[in-house]
């Protein structure tokens, strides 16, 4: 009797399915993975890593290459140790002493693995191995046998397999299933194959070789072609049940198939895929960022599922169906990979809707006539700049209100500056079309002109950046001066320009000033329901 579950698709929704469906993941992130030049991992955070592939519901987590190093040795035996869920395994070539070492590291694993390989294919046998077909028969035999000797659960690679001919790699199946072997692994060793010839290559081993009903068969596919997870995918098809895979997809050279999409892949697909797999997907994102951050292999924008694009949507009429409905062009939910929300990234393609919704999301409700001056200036600005941020859609906004609500004005500014302090500023400004004259004093002449301006202008936002910027050559210049004012969470930034640097940094101040103003008066209204 076949037991059945249930799992859920990428949309939430319970499948049924049974055990034969299921798909065993293999990661093998801080072995092969870590092969990739550059992306060493320290003990530490191969323990890291292995706690957080061990929690998500990895089936498998192939530790290491005991006889590598001591240091590899050493993370293989302690991963074992410290493994509530997942079977550790370690790679071992099809040599005693690696076997030997192999049982050595995983003797606390509760669920051990020794994962043997050999080249198999005309090539490297030639030029690698320098051994014959029957030699390396002979080897499989020994080896694998150890390896059972050792340990209940033995996986068997066939190195480069899918350059192998199908009469001689049926012999070295036939040949570990025999010696004891559990699983027996078809790598993709140089991403060469592509999904229909992979599709049979494991179809007629599984209907040619005696005994493979026995066990399980696994993918192993580089990407070097780009294929590796459509390989990957043929396999399972074909009856493969179980597929090596990293986070990230990383490897040698061009990697390995990538976990996420593989997972994410029979979650949406379960149509036309009808396979399951035991991890929780929600995590992906963060295994994604956690193997990113220790290798210091940053994940591309655009890489499915956990690319910082993945979710984003910039287009106007893309973001006018995701505002619509949001299957329109994502299948699947940034929630169910552990990404936050669909992120509508306002740039030059974005549309009037997008525009709209963004300023609802920030707490603008603008007229027609003003939405449309601001939705100009956005797109003039979004020509200009190549990121066009929350921020940056705030300044466009305040900038405008605040220049039809500027209750302040600099008219005159005097300063007496000099090596002897302190100086002193004699600013007049129009307060609400009052002129009014103050005095202060300061620790130099811009520390004495923004004190007067608080004398008028009383707050308590804190002065976060205050920059000069000489707009043309020469002595006379006129500066520019931006000025940036933080305040319970609100920050604002003001500009000015003047020949006379000072009047400047009095302008930016107080239009700063005025940002602020019209800010506090928005989160009154908010806070107040209106």
């Amino acid at each position: 009797m076949t037991k059945t579950t249930t799992h859920q698709d990428a949309t939430g929704a319970n499948q049924a399915t049974d055990d034969a469906d299921r798909v065993v993941i293999f990661d093998t992130t801080l072995r092969d993975g870590e092969q990739c030049p550059g992306a060493t991992m320290t003990f530490e955070e191969k323990l890291e890593v292995a706690e957080l592939l061990d929690t998500m519901g990895v089936d498998i987590i192939e530790a290491g290459f005991p006889i590598a190093s001591e240091g590899d040795f050493e993370a293989v035996t302690e991963i074992s140790k410290r493994a509530k869920t997942s079977t550790i395994a370690g790679l071992a070539r099809a040599i005693n002493g690696d076997i030997d070492r192999a049982g050595e590291a995983l003797k606390h694993a509760q669920r051990p693995r020794i994962h043997t390989f050999v080249s198999t294919s005309p090539i490297h046998l030639a030029h690698q191995m320098r051994k014959s077909e029957e030699d390396v028969l002979e080897i499989i035999a020994s080896t694998v046998t150890r390896a059972r000797n050792l340990v209940d659960d033995v996986e068997w690679s066939a190195m480069d397999a899918t350059r192998t001919s199908i009469e001689y790699l049926c012999r070295c199946v036939e040949t570990a299933i025999k010696a004891g072997a559990t699983t027996i692994n078809i790598p993709d060793t140089v991403g060469y194959t592509v999904p229909e010839e992979y599709y049979k290559l494991i179809k007629d081993l599984r209907d040619g070789v005696p005994g493979s009903d026995k066990v399980i068969f696994s993918t192993h596919c580089h990407n070097d072609l780009g294929l590796a997870v459509a390989n990957s995918l043929a396999g399972v098809r074909a009856g493969a049940r179980q597929i090596e895979c990293t986070i990230n997809g990383i490897g040698e050279r061009a990697g390995n198939a990538a976990l996420e999409e593989v997972v994410m892949g029979l979650k949406t697909r379960h149509d036309v895929m009808p396979y399951h797999t035991g991890i929780d997907a929600t995590m992906l994102a963060r295994a994604s960022k956690l193997v990113s951050a220790v290798t210091n292999f940053p994940v591309q924008y655009n890489k499915a599922i956990v690319g910082r694009n993945a979710f984003a949507h910039e287009s106007g009429i893309h973001q006018d169906g995701m505002l619509k409905h949001n299957q329109t062009y994502e299948i699947m939910t940034p929630e169910s990979v552990g990404v936050g929300k669909t992120s509508l990234v306002m740039g030059k393609h974005s549309g009037r809707n997008a525009f709209r919704s963004k300023l609802q999301e920030l707490g603008y409700a603008l007229g027609d006539n003003k939405f449309e001056d601001t939705f100009n200036r956005f797109k003039a600005l979004a020509d200009r700049k190549k990121h066009v941020y929350d921020e940056d859609i705030e300044a466009l906004v305040d900038e405008e209100i605040a220049h039809m609500h500027n209750r302040v004005k600099v008219v005159e500014l005097m300063v007496i500056a000099g090596s002897k302090g302190p100086q002193k500023a004699t600013l007049t400004m129009d307060v609400e079309g009052d002129e009014v004259t103050v005095q202060a004093d300061g620790n130099g002449p811009v520390d004495a002109t923004f004190n007067a301006i608080k004398q008028l202008m009383p707050h308590h936002a804190k002065l976060a950046l205050y920059q000069v910027h000489a707009v043309t050559e020469g002595t006379d210049a006129q500066a520019e001066v931006s000025v940036r004012l933080e305040e319970d969470g609100r920050a604002v930034t003001g500009r000015g320009a003047d020949t006379d640097t000072l009047v400047a940094s009095a302008r930016a101040y107080v239009a700063a000033l005025n940002k602020l103003t019209v800010k506090r008066q928005k989160s009154a209204a908010i806070e107040g329901g209106v």
